[in-house]
């Protein structure tokens, strides 16, 4: 990058109304003593976006912003403080941009629960432009075997291994549904099927593409009707666990249906509506219900592992790879529901 080059393109989410995303000029940022400047390889495109897009999203957003939090790269500058990191070193990014490292959740290394936390793509600005600033305490390697592509999508598989294998309860043999088969729920199936569980994945008749792929690729029992067959057949109590990951508050009350007394729901799914129905299964069944939300260091060294080995497969899961110029048809692309994921590069 010449020293004359001061701005870049950038998919930017400039108001909180819908459709308010468009390309625009931006600067390129300048890095702090202990930041990098990390040229972007690839960013793949999360349903938050989309909702952000829609603007039917549920969390505060700091516009405008630059898209993205899914993303790999090469290091292109490091700052003075920067220690163990060079330029060239092929890396991807957690999304917790802002964290205070004094809050008592950073301090047990819990920094993505730290209330004061803000991520890249909806508080400070996003991948999905060139070159993006990163904190150097976000950054992972990423082995020369693992297509930056892929790593890219590192993060998503960190949401679904911290409400599957950190926040679930899963012994092999056991029985699990997850509702939603958007890229979060396939990745959970994925999960769920990794640790020996019987999976189910749960939608609706549009979905039927998604549940093919959970079906051929990840083996689970694609449903669109009749859950509950699935889950009563072997004793007539219910499934071991649930994964919520449509967000509605129709899935979290079939939740609390089909799931066996004692059994758990793990709650991954964002959705503002209110619920609307009791709770009252929740304590009669002693049921377990827990929320999941991002992921922390441990669980990015791992995901990255089962990545590189292959033990966690996907390209399924990859639908195409577009230009950011042509955000709005992977925006749209995804959105329908023809395809799992997308994939933007600079």
């Amino acid at each position: 990058m010449s020293q004359a080059v001061l701005t870049q393109t950038a998919v930017v989410n400039y108001a909180p109304e819908a459709n308010s995303v468009e390309l625009q000029e931006i600067p390129v940022p300048q890095i702090g003593p202990d930041e990098v400047l990390l040229e972007v390889a690839a960013v793949g495109v999360c349903g938050s976006d989309l909702h952000q897009w829609t603007a039917d999203h549920s969390w505060p957003v700091n516009y405008p912003v630059v898209l993205g939090h899914e993303f790999a790269g090469k290091i292109f500058k490091t700052g003075d403080l920067v220690k163990n990191w060079t330029e060239g070193d092929r890396v991807v990014s957690e999304t917790a941009a802002i964290i205070d490292p004094d809050n008592p959740m950073s301090r047990e290394g819990r920094y993505n629960l730290d209330p004061t936390r803000k991520g890249f793509g909806y508080g400070v600005n996003g991948a999905m432009t060139s070159f993006v600033r990163v904190p150097a305490r976000c950054l992972h390697r990423v082995p020369d075997s693992l297509p930056l592509e892929k790593a890219a999508l590192t993060e998503p598989c960190c949401v679904a291994f911290n409400a599957v294998v950190m926040n679930g309860e899963i012994q092999p043999g056991d029985r699990i549904v997850v509702f939603g088969p958007g890229p979060i729920g396939l990745l959970c199936a994925a999960m769920a099927r990794l640790q020996g569980a019987e999976v189910a994945v749960v939608g609706l008749e549009r979905d039927k593409g998604r549940l093919e792929i959970a079906e051929r690729y990840y083996g689970c029992q694609p449903v669109i009707e009749g859950v509950d067959d699935w889950a009563y057949e072997v004793d007539g109590l219910g499934v071991n666990g649930v994964v919520d990951a449509a967000g509605v508050s129709m899935t979290l009350k079939k939740s609390l249906e089909i799931v066996r007394p004692g059994g758990w729901i793990s709650k991954v799914g964002w959705g503002p509506q209110p619920l609307g129905f009791s709770l009252d299964p929740l304590v009669q069944k002693s049921i377990r219900l827990q929320g999941s939300f991002s992921h922390n260091w441990p669980i990015w060294e791992r995901v990255i592992r089962l990545l590189t080995t292959g033990q966690l497969n996907i390209e399924p899961i990859i639908g195409g790879t577009w230009s950011l110029g042509e955000w709005n048809t992977a925006f749209e692309t995804m959105h329908s529901g023809e395809i799992v994921k997308a994939i933007l590069t600079p």
